[in-house]
C-alpha cells in the first residue's frame, strides 16, 4: 500500500477515515471518563483520565481540547487539508455598552461565565473552541470529530447556548446572537515555529463571522449551507437574505432560536 502525503494523512484524519487514529480512538473509548481528547479519544477524567496522565496524555496547556501527545503530532506533521467543515460563531450583543456600566472584574467574571457555558455546549456536541476573542467564542464542527451530521451538532451547539445564557426568555444575564455556516475550509496547522496553531481559515469562517455580526440578541442565523447540510426544518421559520461585509454574492439564512 502506498505511503500516504501528508495532505492525505491530514485528511483522513480530520475525516476520521485514518485507520490508525480509529483504532487509537476505540481503544481509549473503552476508558472512562469524559471529556475526552478530540483527536485520539484520550480521557481527561476518571480512571482513565488518571492512566493518560500519568503517560503524559493529559490536557494539552495550548488546547485544553486535544491531549499533549496529539499536540505534538500536530506540531511534528504541520499542515491540513480542505474539507467541508461547519462554523459557530457566537457573540454578545452590546458588550461596549454592557462593559461600560460594571467594573472591569465584573465584566471580566461576567465574559468568562459566558466563555465556560459556550465551552460546555460545544464540547457537549463534539465541536472544537477555535478560540475566544474579546466579546466572541469561535467553534469548529469536523466530520472526523463530530461525524457527518456536523452541521445539526453546530446548530443544536448554538441553541444550546442560547438556552444556556438565558436568551431562551425575556432576560437572558447576557445578550448573545449566533451564526452558523457550512462549507469547505482549510482545516490544519497555521504559523510557523512556536507561533503555530490549529484552526480554520477561508470564507466558511469569514461568513460565519459576518453573520453572527448582524444576528440579533437570541437569534441564531443558520446559513442555507447549513440549513440543507443539517436537513433544518426550516417551516415557520424567518428567511433573510442578507448583504454581508466583504462579500460580493449576498447570503441566504434562517432564523431561529433556542426552541424553534
Amino acid at each position: 500500500m502506498a505511503k500516504l502525503t501528508l495532505e492525505e494523512m491530514w485528511e483522513k484524519m480530520l475525516t476520521g477515515d485514518l485507520p490508525r487514529l480509529q483504532r487509537i480512538r476505540r481503544i481509549w473509548g473503552a476508558l472512562p471518563s469524559p471529556p475526552r481528547c478530540k483527536l485520539c479519544n484520550a480521557p481527561f477524567r476518571g480512571p482513565g483520565g488518571v492512566l493518560m496522565r500519568a503517560i503524559a496524555y493529559g490536557p494539552s496547556p495550548l488546547n485544553r481540547r486535544l491531549c499533549k501527545w496529539c499536540i505534538r503530532a500536530v506540531h511534528k506533521n504541520p499542515g491540513g487539508a480542505e474539507l467541508e467543515i461547519s462554523v459557530l460563531f457566537a457573540d454578545v450583543r452590546g458588550s461596549t455598552a454592557i462593559g461600560e456600566h460594571m467594573l472591569p472584574e465584573e465584566f471580566s467574571r461576567l465574559m468568562s461565565r459566558f466563555y465556560g457555558a459556550a465551552a460546555e455546549v460545544i464540547d457537549e456536541r463534539d465541536g472544537i473552541v477555535d478560540k475566544f476573542v474579546g466579546d466572541s467564542a469561535v467553534a469548529l464542527f469536523i466530520p472526523g470529530f463530530a461525524g457527518s451530521d456536523h452541521a445539526a451538532d453546530a446548530i443544536a451547539a448554538a441553541r444550546g447556548l442560547l438556552e444556556k445564557t438565558g436568551n431562551d426568555g425575556p432576560e437572558p444575564w447576557i445578550p448573545v446572537g449566533v451564526g452558523v455556516h457550512t462549507g469547505r475550509s482549510f482545516v490544519g496547522t497555521v504559523g510557523e515555529g512556536d507561533a503555530r496553531d490549529f484552526t480554520a481559515l477561508g470564507d466558511t469562517v469569514n461568513t460565519a463571522a459576518r453573520l453572527t455580526s448582524v444576528a440579533g440578541a437570541g437569534e441564531i442565523l443558520i446559513s442555507a449551507e447549513a440549513a440543507t447540510a443539517s436537513g433544518l426544518e426550516t417551516t415557520g421559520l424567518e428567511r433573510r437574505t442578507l448583504d454581508l461585509r466583504g462579500r460580493d454574492q449576498s447570503v441566504n439564512a434562517w432564523v431561529a432560536t433556542a426552541r424553534i
